[in-house]
């Protein structure tokens, strides 16, 4: 199809339009997806040795429910398909960026670290392959902890807790969490361009800087691992309150 052809049938699709030969299409639309998605996977994981995990498209009504929630058409939606990169911190996700666009000539950045959507930060690749936009979406492992915790609270109390609907003390406690983790993820780069004990002005610096240099460290580390095990334990705690 061409590209008017396809955004016909994403307005169709948008105004309710949900014929059988309209699915068909949206269908065949997606699964085109497939070859460009499978050639990023395999050259992320031949070229960078990650193992990145995802999906070829996006379901049809997954589909249709963006279109029918956000203003855009079907041609501008960059992740039909997708996949994911979860990183230690935010200067390996730098490194993991700054390599993507290394190995792939037609890429856009999307940093929603700067500017979250509704909490969630990661980093987004755009990848544009024959015309195909595929996203690989790029986080650390506590924006992932994050995003399966706000993925939880949607599936369990409103789903539109991910848009930034649902009840106020449960946008508050989402908000708060990305909040502390921007910081937290800032203290942690600029913790990194301070001297370590295999740099050679390590061994010039007084010993309460050493001392004052391991203690940042140690406690952003023992933050860190302090968040990650709370929203571990609220994902727990959501999934058995489904299940009464």
């Amino acid at each position: 199809m061409s590209k008017s052809q396809i955004d016909r049938l994403g307005s169709r699709l948008k105004q309710g339009d949900l014929g059988e030969a309209l699915l068909r299409e949206l269908d065949d639309y997606r699964r085109s997806y497939h070859p460009a998605y499978d050639f990023v996977v395999r050259r992320i994981e031949a070229e960078l040795h990650l193992k990145p995990t995802g999906r070829p498209a996006k379901s049809t009504i997954a589909l249709i429910e963006k279109l029918t929630r956000e203003s855009i058409r079907l041609t501008q939606m960059q992740d039909i398909a997708g996949c994911r990169i979860t990183v230690e911190n935010p200067v390996e996700q730098d490194r993991t960026v700054a390599s993507l666009t290394s190995i792939f000539d037609q890429v856009s950045i999307v940093d929603r670290r700067v500017r979250p959507s509704y909490g969630y930060r990661a980093v987004h690749v755009i990848v544009n392959l024959d015309g195909k936009s595929i996203e690989v979406q790029v986080r650390t492992k506590l924006q992932h902890h994050w995003a399966e915790f706000s993925e939880k609270y949607s599936d369990v109390v409103d789903p539109d807790i991910k848009y930034g609907g649902g009840p106020k003390e449960v946008r508050e406690i989402l908000s708060s969490l990305s909040e502390l983790i921007g910081e937290l993820e800032g203290a942690e780069i600029e913790s990194v361009k301070m001297p370590d004990p295999t740099d050679v002005v390590y061994d010039t610096l007084p010993d309460s800087a050493k001392r004052a240099i391991a203690d940042l460290r140690k406690s952003i580390d023992e933050q860190k691992q302090r968040i990650a095990r709370l929203m571990q334990q609220g994902v727990t705690d959501l999934s058995e309150r489904n299940k009464q």
